[in-house]
C-alpha cells in the first residue's frame, strides 16, 4: 500500500504543500508561515490540517521539504558562534573580502558582521605549487582549539591557503578538533574543493554556522512529526537528500530549488524544453533559465556572505506582492522594502503598508472571496479591500486611485523584466523563442504584463502553479554533487589526469549517495565541465563528453554570450559530477479536466489596460482541455488567481495547463513624451538596467585581471549631446569624466569635421587626458547609437572605459612614480577610430599600442580588453534601439532627459540643505588643493571653487578637469540620501571654477598618472572637508604594480574612511573615487610568483574622536623572483585629518625587507627592483575621527 506523500515550501510569506494521499490524490494547503497565534510550525499544521489527524501519532509517510530556516538564520544573524582557524596572517582575510563596498554613495559604510566569534591563526604555509614553508605547528593548534571550546564555542570551521588542492594539514587539523571536543567541524577541501580562499572560507564559516542551527530545527520537526514520517530536504543545487546529510552550506536556496525542479520537470511534460521561470512569491521574485539542463552558480552572496557552493542559478528581484509601494514626490518607487508576512500588506488586517498585493487587490486582479481566509485575529477574515483604498488614497491622493495601482503594478513588472534579461539576455540568449513559465502565488497576476515587457508571446501557468516549489520537492531526484577545482590544460598531455579526475570525483559522488539508503532507484551519473582560455578567468559550462565536442560546445557557448568565438589555449578550470538516484515521474496529470466546460461563476470589475472592464471570473478546475478564454478574465483556483490580460488568451491545454498567447500583435508601448511618475521610474530603471548588462558583458568578456576580477571599468550611456544618462555604478572615478570623452569625439568628427564624420557601425577609443581622458591605463571606447535608417547623426552613445594592465610607459603596470611628462607614462590614443562601419581595425590599433619610445607590453591582451569593451558597447547599442522600437525614439530621448531633470531636482533640493565653506588639503608632495563652496539658497545653486590650488606639478599628481568634474558629482550624490540617478542632471545646479594652469587644470604634456587615482581622493576629501560633512578618509588609493615581460599586475589597497557627525568610518575597505576588488590570494598566488605573508587590519590607525575613523590595512608580498614594483599613493606625510576636533588618523607607511636582511623605508611613491625573496610591505592609512572624544569614553 502506498503511504502519504508531502511536498512542502516553506516560504518567507506562505508555507505550500501540496499532498498525495495513499489513494493517489492530491491534496493543496497554503498557510502563513509566520502565524504564532495558532500554530507553532507552519508544515507540521498543514501536514496535520489534511490528513485530519489533530493530534496523536502521524500517518507513516515521506515528507520532502525545502526550508528557509538556514536562509533566515543568515539574515538575522542566529547561527552557531564559530572558530575560525586560518593561515596566520589571514586572520582578517575573509572579514576584507576583496575590500569593495556595497553602497557605491553610501557615506556610512555598512559591511556584513563576520559569522565567526573567535580567529585562531594557524603556523602553516603551503604554497600553490603545494611546496610547504611552513609546516604545521601542531601542539599550538591543540591549545588555541583547547582555549576556544574552553570560551564555550562547539563549531569551528578550518581553512588553511590553497587547502582545496592540498588538504593534509586541514585534515590533520580537523582531527585535532574533534579530539578537543567540538561537535561542528567544517573543513574547506570537504565544503567545496574550488580555488579562493575568500569564497571557500566563507563558506566553509556559513556551513559551521548554519549546521548546527538547522539540525536542531531537523531534530525539532522529527520530533513534532514522530517516528512514522521520513524526511528529505530539498538543497540549494536542486537535489533532495536526507536530512542527516542536510549541510548549512547547501541549505540557503532550499526553497527556490524546488521552483526550478518544479518549472523544468511541468514544462518538459507540456513539450516546452526552452522556458524562462518566474516564481513571483509574497517577498521576492525568483527568476531562471532553463534550455535543456539545469544552470548552477558556483558562487552567490546572501546576506553578505558569499556562499560557493553548486546552487540553482536564481536570480532574485525585490518585488513581490509584498513589496513596499511610495510616492517620493516625482517618482513612483515599489522595493526593495517588503511587508513580510507579519504585517504584511495593508490588506491583511495588520495595519501593514501599500504593496502590489494591495494594488493588484484596488485593480480587481485578485478577489478577496477566492483569496484564503487565513486573516484577523481569528485567523478566518478574507482580505481587507478597504484598508487597501485607503494606503494608495494616503500615498498618492491627486491621483485616481486605479491609475496608481496600475502604476505601481507597472514598475513591480518592469523590475521584473531587467531580472529577468539579467539571467537570459545579458547571457546571450533570446527570450523571445521561450516561454514564460508563471508559478508562485502571485506569479499569474502578472504574467501576461511580464511577457509584453520582455515581448514574449507564450506563457504557461501548470495547475499546481501556485504551490509549484512544494510540487518540485515530489518531482525532485535525490542527488550528491561533487565538484573540484582542476586548472588543467585541455590538450593530449593532461587528457588522462582530467579524466581520472572525473572518474574518481563520480565515484566519490556515488558513494555518498548509496549511504543514504535511496533502495532500488535507478542510479546514473551526469557530469559537466568548466572551460576557459587560459588569458581569462570566464568559464562556459558545457556537457562533459570527449574533447572535440567540448571545444566546440565552448566555441558555441562562448559565441553566444560574448558575440565572438575566440582563440587561445583552452582550461579545464573545474568539474563537476553528480549523483542521481531518480524519482519516476506521473505523466503529469494533477488535475482531473471536466468532458464539458464550467460557464462563468460570476463578472468582476477590473481596470486593465488604463480602463475599467467586466471581466469573466472563472472556476480552473472547471475548465476542460481544449477552452479557450479570451481576456480580460480572471481564473482562479484554491491557491492562485491567472489574470488573463487583453489582447491575449488562455486555452487549457491536455494536462490541464493554462497556455497563454498573444492574440494581437504587440505594437508599439503607447507612452506619452510628457514626464510621468510611473513611467519615469521605468525608464530610470531601465537605462540602468542596459548599462549594467553592457557591465555584465565586458567582465565575463575581458582578458585582464583589472577588468575582470578588480571590476576596474565603467559602462555609460549618453544622450545625443553627450550627458550621461546612466552609469551602472562601478567605478566612482570614471562617474563624471566619460561625457567630456564623448563630447571630444562629437566637437572633433561631428558635422564631417574630420573629413568623415560620425558614421553608422564606428567605434572610438579614447585616453587621451587633455582630450576627455583621465590617465592613460583608461581607455574609453565610445560608440553612437543610430536609431532610424535615415539617420545622418546618432541618436545616442554608450560607452566603456576600462583600466588596461598595461599601456606602455617608463614602468610596467603604466603607473610610474616617477614620470614628469604623459608620454612617459604610456601611449596615447587620442580619437582613434577602432571600429569602421562595423570592421574592426586591429592592424591600426596594435600599430598604435606598438608606438612611442614606450610601447604597451603585452598588446594582444590589450586587444582583447578593447574587443570586449567594444562587445560591451554593441550590447548597450542593441538594448537603446529595443528600446526605441518598443517605447518609441521620441520618449526615449524624452525621458533621457526627464531622468536628468529628476537628479537636478533632487540636488537643487540638497543644496539648499548645504552649509557653504571652505577647505585646504595639502598632499604628501607640497601641493594644495583649496576649495570654496558657496550656496545661493534662493536659486538652489552651488559654486565650486578651486582658486588658489596648487599651479601645475612637476610630478603626475595633475589632475585633468574631468577628474574634478567626477569628484564633485560623487560628493553631491553621495550627500543625497534618495536613490537618485546618477547622470548629469546632478551637476546642472553647480558651477566649477578650475583655473587654467592649475594642478586641476595641468597644460599638455604634464604628467597625469596619480592624478586620476590619488589627486581625486584628495579632491573627495577636501569637498567633504568644505561643506563639514566627514573627516578625512585614506585619501590615497595606494596603487600596487608590479612585474617583468612576463607578468604586469596593478592593484588599490584599502584603508579606513572618515567618520562623520551620526557615524564611525569603517576598516579596510576602499572609498570614494574608487570600489576595485582584490584579486584573490589564492587565485594571485596561481598566476603571479609571489608569496602573500599577510594580509590584516592594521588595528589603532583610525582616527579618535566622539565617532571613529575607520582602520587601514598591512599587506605584506614576498617575490619569488626578480621584478620592477611600484608604490604609488599619498598620505605617507600627511594624515588623513579629523573634523570637528576629532584626531587625525594614521598616515601610511611603505618598506621594503631585503632577503639578505637590509630594510629600505620610503615615502609615498617610489620604484624598486625586486629580488627572489624580497618583502614588499604597505600599511596602508586610517581614516579621521569626527568630534572631540569625552573624557573616559571607550
Amino acid at each position: 500500500m502506498q503511504t502519504w506523500q508531502f511536498w512542502i515550501d516553506r516560504g518567507g510569506t506562505f508555507t505550500d504543500v501540496v499532498a498525495r494521499t495513499p489513494a493517489g490524490e492530491l491534496l493543496t494547503a497554503k498557510l502563513l508561515s509566520d502565524d504564532p497565534e495558532r500554530y507553532d510550525d507552519a508544515a507540521v499544521a498543514a501536514i496535520r490540517q489534511l490528513t485530519g489527524i489533530a493530534s496523536g501519532p502521524l500517518p507513516p509517510s515521506e515528507i520532502r521539504m525545502g526550508t528557509t530556516v538556514a536562509t533566515n538564520a543568515l539574515l538575522e544573524r542566529r547561527g552557531e558562534p564559530v572558530a575560525l582557524a586560518i593561515t596566520r596572517g589571514f586572520g582578517d582575510a575573509l572579514r576584507i573580502g576583496y575590500q569593495d563596498r556595497p553602497d557605491l554613495f553610501a557615506r556610512e559604510i555598512v559591511l556584513p558582521e563576520p559569522l565567526y566569534a573567535r580567529v585562531i591563526e594557524i603556523d602553516e604555509r603551503v604554497t600553490a605549487q603545494g611546496e610547504v614553508l611552513r609546516a604545521l605547528d601542531l601542539e599550538a593548534a591543540r591549545d588555541a582549539f583547547a582555549a576556544a571550546y574552553d570560551a564555550g564555542l562547539r563549531a569551528i570551521a578550518i581553512i588553511l591557503m590553497h587547502g582545496y588542492r592540498y588538504t593534509a594539514h586541514e585534515a590533520i587539523l580537523a582531527d585535532l578538533a574533534r579530539e578537543a571536543g567540538f561537535t561542528q567541524v567544517s573543513v574547506s577541501h570537504k565544503i567545496g574543493a574550488l580555488i579562493k580562499l575568500v569564497g571557500r572560507g566563507d563558506t566553509t564559516v556559513a556551513d559551521a554556522y548554519l549546521s548546527p542551527v538547522l539540525r536542531r530545527h531537523i531534530d525539532r520537526l522529527e520530533g513534532a512529526l514522530g517516528s512514522g514520517p521520513r524526511t528529505l530536504f530539498m538543497q540549494s543545487s536542486g537535489g533532495l537528500t536526507a536530512s542527516n546529510a542536510f549541510q548549512g552550506k547547501d541549505a540557503i536556496l532550499s526553497g527556490p530549488a524546488g521552483g526550478i525542479v518544479g518549472m523544468v520537470g511541468t514544462a518538459e511534460q507540456a513539450g516546452f524544453h526552452r522556458v524562462i521561470g518566474f516564481d513571483m512569491g509574497g517577498t521576492s521574485t525568483d527568476v531562471s533559465h532553463y534550455a535543456g539542463h539545469y544552470e548552477r552558480d558556483n558562487e552567490a552572496r546572501v546576506a553578505g556572505v558569499r556562499i560557493r557552493a553548486p546552487m540553482m542559478r536564481i536570480h532574485t528581484v525585490a518585488a513581490g506582492g509584498g513589496s513596499i509601494c511610495r510616492f517620493d514626490g516625482a517618482r513612483f518607487v515599489v522595493g526593495p522594502q517588503s511587508a513580510g508576512a507579519n504585517p504584511g500588506p495593508a490588506a491583511y488586517r495588520r495595519g501593514g503598508p501599500l504593496t502590489v498585493t494591495d494594488c493588484n487587490l484596488v485593480l480587481g486582479k485578485i478577489q478577496p472571496e477566492h483569496f484564503p481566509h487565513v486573516f484577523g485575529p481569528g485567523g478566518n477574515l478574507p482580505l481587507d479591500r478597504e484598508a487597501s483604498l485607503g494606503r494608495i488614497a494616503e500615498a498618492v491622493p491627486e491621483m485616481d486611485v486605479r491609475a496608481a495601482a496600475e502604476g505601481f503594478v507597472a514598475i513591480a513588472v518592469a523590475n521584473m523584466a531587467n531580472a529577468i534579461k539579467k539571467i537570459s539576455v545579458a547571457r546571450g540568449h533570446d527570450v523571445t523563442q521561450y516561454t514564460l513559465a508563471c508559478f508562485g502565488g502571485a506569479g499569474g497576476q502578472h504574467a501576461c504584463l511580464v511577457a509584453d515587457a520582455l515581448a514574449m508571446d507564450r506563457v504557461m501557468i501548470h495547475p499546481l502553479a501556485g504551490v509549484l516549489s512544494a510540487y518540485g520537492m515530489g518531482m525532485a531526484d535525490r542527488r550528491v554533487v561533487r565538484e573540484v577545482t582542476l586548472a588543467l590544460p585541455l590538450d593530449d598531455a593532461h587528457w588522462p589526469e582530467i579524466e581520472s579526475g572525473v572518474a574518481v570525483l563520480g565515484d566519490e559522488a556515488q558513494a555518498a549517495l548509496v549511504a543514504q539508503d535511496v533502495g532500488d532507484a535507478a542510479l546514473c551519473r551526469e557530469a559537466r565541465a568548466f572551460l576557459r582560455y587560459a588569458s581569462t578567468e570566464s568559464s562556459i559550462e558545457v556537457e562533459w563528453a570527449d574533447r572535440p565536442a567540448m571545444e566546440a560546445a565552448f566555441a558555441e557557448g562562448h559565441r553566444a554570450r560574448f558575440g565572438y568565438a575566440g582563440e587561445g589555449l583552452l582550461v579545464v578550470d573545474m568539474i563537476r559530477v553528480e549523483a542521481i538516484a531518480e524519482t519516476t515521474i506521473t505523466d503529469g496529470r494533477v488535475a482531473l479536466l471536466p468532458d464539458i466546460s464550467s460557464p462563468p461563476t460570476g463578472e468582476a470589475t477590473v481596470f486593465m489596460a488604463g480602463r475599467e472592464w467586466q471581466a469573466p471570473v472563472y472556476d480552473r478546475p472547471g475548465l476542460a482541455a481544449g477552452y479557450a478564454v479570451n481576456g480580460p478574465a480572471l481564473i482562479i483556483d484554491a491557491s492562485s488567481t491567472t489574470v488573463v490580460e487583453p489582447d491575449w488568451r488562455a486555452t487549457v491545454d491536455p494536462l490541464g495547463n493554462l497556455i497563454l498567447t498573444r492574440t494581437n500583435p504587440r505594437g508599439a508601448v503607447r507612452s506619452s513624451a510628457e514626464a510621468d511618475p510611473v513611467r519615469l521610474e521605468i525608464f530610470n530603471g531601465l537605462f540602468m538596467a542596459i548599462a549594467e548588462e553592457m557591465g555584465a558583458a565586458l567582465q565575463h568578456s575581458a582578458s585582464s585581471v583589472n577588468i575582470r576580477e578588480r571590476l576596474d571599468f565603467s559602462c555609460a550611456l549618453f544622450d545625443a549631446a553627450g550627458n550621461l544618462v546612466a552609469n551602472a555604478p562601478h567605478m566612482p572615478v570614471h562617474l563624471g569624466s566619460m561625457g567630456e570623452s564623448i563630447r571630444t569625439i562629437m566637437n572633433r568628427r561631428g558635422n564631417g569635421r574630420d573629413g568623415r564624420g560620425i558614421l553608422r557601425g564606428d567605434t572610438y577609443a579614447l585616453n587621451a587626458p587633455y582630450d576627455g581622458g583621465t590617465h592613460l591605463p583608461d581607455i574609453t571606447v565610445i560608440m553612437p547609437v543610430f536609431v532610424g535608417e535615415a539617420d545622418d547623426e546618432p541618436a545616442f552613445f554608450v560607452a566603456s572605459r576600462g583600466h588596461h594592465a598595461d599601456v606602455g610607459g617608463i614602468t610596467p603596470g603604466s603607473m610610474p612614480p616617477e614620470s614628469t611628462s604623459v608620454e612617459q607614462e604610456g601611449v596615447l590614443f587620442d580619437n582613434v577610430l577602432v571600429v569602421d562601419q562595423g570592421r574592426f581595425l586591429e592592424s591600426d590599433v596594435r600599430a598604435v599600442l606598438g608606438s612611442g619610445k614606450w610601447p604597451a607590453r603585452n598588446p594582444d591582451q590589450n586587444v582583447a580588453d578593447l574587443s570586449a569593451q567594444i562587445a560591451a558597447c554593441a550590447k548597450g547599442a542593441t538594448e537603446l534601439n529595443r528600446a526605441c522600437a518598443m517605447h518609441g525614439r521620441n520618449v526615449v530621448e524624452a525621458y533621457m532627459g526627464h531622468v536628468q531633470a529628476n537628479a537636478e531636482t533632487a540636488v537643487r533640493s540638497l543644496i539648499g540643505r548645504l552649509r557653504e565653506g571652505s577647505f585646504a588639503c595639502e598632499m604628501d608632495n607640497g601641493a594644495v588643493i583649496r576649495v570654496a563652496v558657496s550656496i545661493d539658497a534662493a536659486a538652489q545653486s552651488a559654486h565650486v571653487d578651486f582658486t588658489g590650488t596648487s599651479a601645475q606639478l612637476p610630478s603626475n599628481f595633475n589632475a585633468p578637469v574631468s577628474v574634478v568634474r567626477a569628484a564633485v558629482l560623487y560628493v553631491l550624490r553621495t550627500l543625497v540620501d534618495e536613490p537618485i540617478p546618477m547622470n548629469d542632471g546632478c551637476l546642472r545646479p553647480v558651477t566649477i571654477t578650475v583655473p587654467e594652469g592649475s594642478m586641476l587644470n595641468p597644460r599638455f604634456p604634464a604628467a597625469v598618472v596619480a592624478g586620476n587615482v590619488e589627486t581625486s581622493q584628495a579632491l573627495c576629501d577636501a569637498l567633504f572637508g568644505a561643506l563639514g560633512a566627514m573627516a578625512g578618509a585614506q585619501g590615497t588609493m595606494n596603487n600596487f604594480t608590479f612585474g617583468n615581460d612576463q607578468y604586469q599586475y596593478y592593484e588599490t589597497i584599502a584603508g579606513g574612511s572618515g567618520a562623520g557627525a551620526d557615524f564611525d568610518g569603517t576598516s579596510a575597505v576602499q572609498t570614494h573615487m574608487t570600489n576595485s576588488r582584490l584579486t584573490d590570494p589564492e587565485v594571485l598566488e596561481a598566476r603571479f610568483p609571489v608569496i602573500l605573508e599577510e594580509f590584516s587590519i592594521r588595528r589603532g590607525s583610525g582616527g579618535e574622536g566622539a565617532r571613529r575613523g575607520g582602520d587601514g590595512v598591512i599587506r605584506k608580498v614576498r617575490f619569488r623572483e626578480a621584478m620592477t614594483a611600484n608604490i604609488l599613493a599619498n598620505r605617507r606625510r600627511i594624515a588623513p585629518f579629523g573634523l570637528a576636533r576629532g584626531n587625525d588618523g594614521a598616515p601610511g607607511h611603505n618598506w621594503v625587507e631585503r632577503a639578505g636582511g637590509g630594510r629600505e623605508e620610503f615615502g609615498a611613491t617610489q620604484t624598486l627592483e625586486m629580488g627572489a625573496g624580497d618583502v614588499f610591505v604597505i600599511e596602508t592609512p586610517g581614516g579621521g575621527g569626527y568630534g572631540a572624544k569625552e573624557a573616559g569614553a571607550p
